[in-house]
């Protein structure tokens, strides 16, 4: 791939194939100026020269047939006819033709400069919208260019008219050349202006009591590893929760000797360049302490497919689907490639970033410059993850078995950029996912345990009443009757519960409101927590049933002390809807809670036989269980919904001073996406001086 790079850096600008077009007619003009019927003549032959090889390859400039339609009636008027005005108006006309040329360029809806433009990008970048937008503005550019020209050479005399023709085509060449880098960023940038705000802070600077650099209200892991990467940087940090323990979805509790995770058993992320390995290696923690690697199940139309690692998924997929078998690899080796791609950067910063912080932290080139040099990952960006399935096969039974993973985002193949995909589904199936040892909330109490090493403070059983704002700037926050100061807050919480509640429609427009208010939230979910006197150790950590629609998860397969000796800790999770279930603590509420677990017991004992004549603890949360427990919304996994499409508000918001590290923004749910968005945010603070340690 950086052989494709240098390869492309090395090729003739496209702007130098416009000059070349130019050629003709500035040999027109020079010599008919001078009087010179070789001005017709050999412009002709440099036009036929230019076309020559197009033909070849039938792939013509729009530029170039104009030149020889016209030189060539330019010709047979001049010598057959013995017209004078081709050299007496050779201006006059010459501009006048240029226009209509790429007027007409413009009608058709292939600008005459997307001709030049796509001698210096792949083709992965012509149907690009922005590209699109930028050439329709430089073709128009020069549509009025070649109009002024004409017009000064039929109004105006020399030495005028060279003067001021002159100095057009200057601006048009130059405008041509420095217009498609600031348009592209300018393209994704827009509409975050708003945003672009900072908030000097030194953490030098003595505090007094319940002062403090940054203040996180939430401590999901987007907001711990936030606060964990500042913290090792000199900050001084208040987390405050309103649970009696730390880590949102990323958390745990006991029941009789048996320990249940509350949301988290298949962690990704923790590949070589993978977002929770770099921070990690920043704050000097160990991945094997933290994590096992963990096996996985998955039953479809009765059949049983375990995996350990992606060369065994592609030998029982090629045993499975042996009509597939020269698609499947081909299809895993693309994924590979885009997956890697959009790490491919992240040396600095330890996560990928999104086109507006492309521009502004590596510049406004790169930002330009990304689809070429990330052309599979691009590829994937600009397609649902159907289509891409689509591409490479036709059997319906594996496209629905490499969908599998698609329940840790909520969405469906139709409506997931085939870039989400990848982190939700190919990369599960090229670096595994992994089980956090302990449990969930070993892993949250490390950024804890971490924050507080590091002179920081994290309270639970402090809920945050108000988030204090002055002139659109933060001040700080209220609990209680109690007031932490600080210039900035992070938000870990849910961005309606963040914006309506905390800060207030008082403090916002009308309509940033009314945007927040419109966010659909995501799914939610069922979870049956049991203890049983089973030894299940002969199976594996997860296991997916395709065919009943439910999860089980055996959390003690993974880590032996999360159950009493021969005994298993089991998880069994089914979609569920926040709406299907009454208000908490009646009699509707618990009979529906009732079947549910019963209807996952029947399920599960599909892959686990007996498994209820061997319950001793059972305990499950239901979509309101965890909106009481979180204070999220509807109990939504996810925060928000993860359809494409749907625009989550931005890490930065209209308050200054207000950040979001959390499911809420960029790049969405699960443990890498919040891990990501903690990492961003830590950065931007920081004014994106981080370094890898």
């Amino acid at each position: 791939m950086r052989e494709d790079i240098q390869n492309n850096k090395r090729k003739i600008p496209g702007m130098f194939y416009m000059f070349v077009s130019f050629i003709p007619w500035i040999v027109y003009w020079i010599l008919c100026g001078m009087g010179n019927v070789l001005g017709i003549i050999v412009p002709l032959a440099i036009s036929l020269l230019l076309v020559t090889p197009q033909i070849r390859k039938w792939d013509f400039n729009l530029m170039d047939l104009t030149s020889v339609l016209y030189f060539s009636i330019a010709t047979a008027g001049t010598f057959i006819f013995n017209l004078n005005i081709f050299v007496e108006s050779s201006n006059f006309l010459g501009y006048s033709v240029l226009f209509f040329m790429a007027l007409f360029s413009l009608i058709i809806k292939q600008p005459w400069t997307l001709q030049c433009s796509k001698k210096d990008y792949p083709e992965i970048y012509w149907k690009d919208e922005s590209f699109l937008a930028i050439n329709n503005l430089i073709t128009i550019v020069w549509v009025a260019i070649f109009l002024l020209n004409a017009i000064i050479f039929l109004l105006l005399s020399e030495p005028f008219t060279v003067v001021f023709s002159n100095i057009l085509i200057a601006f048009g060449m130059i405008f041509s050349i420095v217009f498609p880098l600031k348009a592209s960023a300018y393209f994704v940038t827009k509409e975050f202006k708003k945003y672009d705000w900072s908030v000097e802070v030194d953490p030098q600077k003595l505090k007094g009591k319940n002062e403090y650099d940054v203040i996180i209200v939430g401590s999901g892991i987007g907001g711990l590893a936030c606060g964990a990467l500042l913290s090792k940087r000199g900050y001084k940090v208040l987390v405050l929760e309103q649970h009696y323990q730390v880590g949102g979805y990323c958390s745990s509790f006991k029941r009789k000797g048996f320990v249940f995770n509350t949301g988290v058993e298949d962690v990704s992320g923790l590949w070589e360049k993978g977002p929770l390995t770099y921070l990690l290696c920043e704050l000097g923690l160990k991945k094997d302490d933290l994590f096992v690697k963990n096996i996985t199940k998955y039953i479809f139309k009765g059949r049983e497919i375990k995996v350990k690692n992606l060369e065994e998924f592609i030998k029982l997929l090629l045993k499975m689907f042996p009509d597939e078998k020269e698609n499947i690899p081909a299809f895993f080796n693309e994924a590979r490639k885009a997956y890697e791609e959009c790490y491919r950067d992240t040396e600095v910063y330890g996560t990928p970033l999104p086109g507006e912080l492309i521009a502004k932290v590596f510049g406004e080139r790169k930002l330009l410059d990304y689809p070429k040099q990330h052309p599979h990952y691009h590829d994937w960006s600009n397609k649902t993850y159907k289509q891409k399935l689509d591409e490479h096969f036709k059997n319906e039974d594996l496209k629905t078995l490499l969908c599998a993973q698609l329940g840790y985002i909520g969405t469906e193949p139709e409506k997931t950029l085939a870039s989400s995909a990848l982190g939700t589904c190919i990369s599960f199936n090229l670096y595994g996912g992994y089980f956090p040892k302990g449990g969930a909330q070993r892993f949250a109490d490390s950024f804890k345990d971490f924050i507080e090493s590091h002179g920081g403070n994290v309270l639970v059983k402090h809920k945050v009443d108000k988030i204090l704002v002055e002139d659109r700037e933060v001040r700080g926050v209220l609990v209680g009757d109690e007031n932490f100061k600080a210039s900035i807050i992070i938000a870990n919480a849910n961005a309606k519960t963040t914006f309506i509640e905390l800060v207030g429609e008082d403090n916002l427009d009308k309509e940033f409101i009314e945007y927040i208010k419109g966010l659909k939230m995501s799914l939610s979910i069922f979870m049956l927590f049991l203890g049983v006197d089973m030894d299940l150790l002969n199976y594996p950590t997860l296991i997916k049933n395709l065919d009943q629609d439910c999860e089980v998860v055996i959390n003690s397969n993974a880590d032996l002390s999360l159950a009493p000796k021969d005994k298993a800790s089991i998880t069994i999770l089914g979609d569920a809807n926040y709406h299907n279930f009454p208000e908490k603590g009646t009699e509707e509420y618990l009979q529906k809670k009732k079947e549910f677990a019963e209807m996952l017991i029947q399920k599960a004992e599909k892959v686990i036989p007996d498994l209820s004549k061997h319950i001793i603890v059972q305990d499950a949360a239901t979509p309101r269980t965890f909106e009481r427990y979180t204070s999220m919304p509807e109990g939504a996994l996810y925060s928000f919904d993860q359809s494409m499409g749907v625009k989550r508000p931005y890490f930065k918001t209209p308050i200054k001073g207000l950040y979001l590290a959390s499911a809420s923004t960029f790049p969405g749910g699960g443990i890498e996406a919040v891990t990501i968005s903690g990492i961003i945010c830590a950065n931007d603070i920081c004014n994106w001086k981080s370094e890898v340690k």
